[in-house]
């Protein structure tokens, strides 16, 4: 099971990455582009995935998963129960939405340190 502290420890870190709130939502952005946002009750994370991946992962594990909200759908996101995941996989998760949005340079920099 993972917390919104979880989401906080693994994506704060990141390069160029930083937190805000936005009408009661903590959300994370590089630069103005946000790729994780926690629902109000910290309990959902939204997060960046491929469109045409997202029907297959949820299809895969609909306990876990869910489709956006219909006003998101045309968006690259995704929704996650955090009580469902584990702290490894909400870590590829996390570090999966943040590849999506930040420059290819600082993703391979980032990489070549850990």
């Amino acid at each position: 099971m993972s917390t919104a502290e979880d989401v906080r420890a693994l994506a704060t870190p990141l390069p160029r990455a930083y937190e805000v709130l936005v009408r009661d939502r903590v959300k994370f952005r590089v630069g103005r582009i946000v790729f994780l946002s926690l629902s109000p009750d910290e309990t959902v994370l939204g997060f960046a995935y491929p469109k045409h991946e997202r029907a297959a992962l949820v299809a895969g594990e609909p306990h876990k998963f869910q489709l956006p909200v219909e006003s998101d759908m045309r968006y690259n996101w995704v929704r996650l129960r955090l009580a469902e995941v584990d702290r490894e996989e909400l870590r590829e998760l996390v570090l999966d939405a943040w590849r999506m949005v930040v420059p290819k340079k600082v993703c391979n920099e980032y990489r070549g340190q850990t």
